[in-house]
């Protein structure tokens, strides 16, 4: 015979584990808070952007095939950008501790469709830092893209300022397990009145033990009834009158 449950006897399930679905969620949005602030490690994110363009005299006009010559070379640009021929001398001039190929995961590079500005970010552990290596990027890749394309038409736009924390997201963490407290409480309650087998109700004896129900017995409680209870006292002490008599 299956098992089922409406509306009713679901919300009284969850009535009586509230404190437990309470407890679960609690410890699991306080365990996400304390591992998120004092366990991971913080990254901050710095970025800069550069301008590939030729530059001109007031008198001169851009032409539709410099501009597409620009972004067409913008691919080419990325490469170089993150090519040992740049990172190495940041290395040197930034005085890291780490290989071109490291580096090299702490950058991304990337443009608007049909944009001539490049937008270098870095990520690193140390906010100043990303800051410095993100501007030691730009200005060292404008110097040297002068004699690896022979081109002169790179300009730095924006400069990268101190970075700021992009991980972890402590807030977004808490909500996330805040949620998931909320669904493994609610299963544990689940699971706790799967697993008790006491029969309440004539529908646990039909279930449980196959067994058609013929009748039920109520409980009465006789001190509830006022008159009944005066009654019988009315009759104890009749009975003793006659016996003293």
């Amino acid at each position: 015979m299956e098992k089922t449950i409406d509306l009713k006897e679901l919300l009284q399930l969850l009535k009586k584990h509230l404190l437990l679905i309470i407890i679960v969620t609690a410890i699991f949005t306080a365990i996400s808070g304390v591992v998120s602030y004092f366990f991971l490690t913080p990254i901050y994110q710095s970025s800069t952007q550069i301008l590939v363009n030729q530059a001109k005299s007031k008198n001169e006009v851009y032409s539709p095939n410099e501009v597409q010559t620009n972004l067409q070379l913008i691919n080419t640009y990325n490469v170089i950008i993150k090519s040992p021929a740049i990172l190495d001398k940041v290395i040197e001039k930034e005085n890291l501790e780490m290989t071109s190929g490291e580096l090299d995961k702490l950058i991304s590079v990337s443009n608007e469709q049909d944009s001539q500005v490049i937008n270098i970010t870095v990520q690193h552990e140390n906010p100043q830092k990303s800051k410095n290596i993100a501007n030691a990027i730009s200005t060292t890749f404008q110097k040297e893209v002068k004699s690896i394309m022979n081109v002169d038409n790179v300009s730095i736009l924006t400069k990268a300022g101190v970075g700021s924390l992009i991980k972890p997201n402590i807030i977004l963490n808490m909500a996330i397990a805040l949620i998931v407290g909320l669904m493994v409480g609610v299963g544990i309650a689940f699971l706790l009145e799967y697993l008790d087998k006491t029969i309440k109700k004539e529908q646990d004896i039909e279930e449980q033990l196959s067994l058609p129900v013929l009748g039920a017995i109520n409980i009465i409680n006789m001190d509830s009834n006022p008159k009944k209870r005066g009654s019988k006292i009315n009759i104890n002490e009749t009975r003793g009158d006659s016996i003293g008599s």
